[in-house]
């Protein structure tokens, strides 16, 4: 049985030399597998948010034309890329193969696992489109995705339903980096808070920061907002457009106090936020873009344009531990475990 590149590129079609990510096109025949990948039968896609809005809005809304699209671009790029943002998202499915390779893995035939890398590097097979659902970006599907060497996963978890977990583990990066920058009495500023990466990132913003900090979720729906703020994740909720930086920077400064952030962090899955993230951070502050749809020329020479010397952080889907950060906050808090099982299952 022949053994596989760590990274992926004995399945890259085209061009040669490329990594599965930057790659125009993967190799996802199955038959024949190798050493050192994993394969695994799919039943859910979790389409990224920036690119689940793209393909929502090229399909009017359609979840059936959405489903043909996908099937599309899978069936073309032998992976879940979207070609207009980049972007992918991740899958949940039951192992049916191990190469002898990663036998010491701790994983085998027969588990369900979460992918935790993103789709725009994994090689997939479609077999049948079974259901969209453009409400929770997911696409339940039949089809077989491999996971190379240095890929990553996640047992789902006997204590809650796949959908949950699924749900939950598509963002994991972003509250766990949000963990790490986070410290004791920092002020922090969260733009699209309503959203599942939002919604965990405020709760692990509130429990770093402590009483003596402050966060601030700026939505645009007002009962996201008393959720939050009712249920401790957040100290206000303020109420703004994200591609208006002017409207936003006036209303998150007045929400603190008068006082510029310690840190903001980027949830959003629209474009042109980014100078919304930015000008309201102090200098020598964080801003951390998670947003797939986030430009970064657009944040780079915007924030030269505005001499605003802020550290600005790369949304990385991973962070050290981030599946099992991210699936305590929803056994930690009853009220968003609640919301998640209410919005994603």
């Amino acid at each position: 049985m022949p053994t596989g590149n760590k990274y992926g590129t004995h399945r890259v079609v085209e061009p040669e030399g490329a990594l599965p990510q930057a790659a125009l096109r993967l190799n996802s025949f199955m038959e024949e597998a190798y050493s050192n990948e994993i394969i695994v039968d799919v039943t859910s896609l979790n389409i990224d948010s920036a690119s689940f809005s793209q393909l929502k809005n090229e399909c009017g809304g359609d979840p059936v034309k959405i489903g043909e699209r996908i099937a599309e671009i899978v069936a073309t790029r032998g992976k879940m890329q979207n070609p207009v943002t980049g972007s992918g998202g991740m899958f949940i499915g039951t192992v049916a193969y191990v190469g002898e390779d990663l036998t010491g893995r701790g994983v085998k035939p027969g588990d369900k696992i979460a992918s935790l890398v993103s789709l725009s590097l994994t090689p997939l097979r479609i077999d049948e489109i079974i259901a969209v659902r453009p409400e929770i970006d997911r696409v339940d599907v039949k089809g077989r995705a491999v996971l190379f060497e240095s890929g990553i996963y996640a047992k789902l978890p006997e204590d809650m339903p796949a959908g949950l977990a699924l749900a939950a583990l598509d963002v994991a990066g972003a509250p766990a980096q949000t963990a790490r920058m986070v410290r004791r009495g920092q002020s922090v500023l969260i733009l699209g808070a309503g959203g599942k990466s939002g919604l965990l990132c405020c709760y692990e913003a509130a429990k770093r920061a402590g009483p003596g900090g402050r966060v601030v979720a700026m939505l645009r729906n007002r009962e996201q907002g008393r959720f939050l703020v009712e249920n401790g994740l957040a100290n206000e909720a303020i109420y703004a457009d994200a591609t208006i930086p002017a409207e936003v920077l006036e209303k998150a400064v007045a929400a603190n106090g008068g006082a510029e952030y310690d840190v903001s962090i980027n949830c959003m899955n629209a474009e042109n936020t980014e100078m919304s993230c930015i000008l309201p951070v102090r200098d020598g502050g964080v801003v951390y873009f998670f947003s797939m749809a986030t430009s970064f020329t657009k944040a780079a020479l915007g924030a030269e344009g505005v001499g605003k010397d802020v550290t600005m952080m790369v949304g990385n889907g991973y962070t050290k531990d981030h599946a099992e950060i991210t699936l305590w906050e929803l056994r930690e808090n009853k009220a968003l475990r609640e919301l998640f099982e209410k919005k994603y299952v």
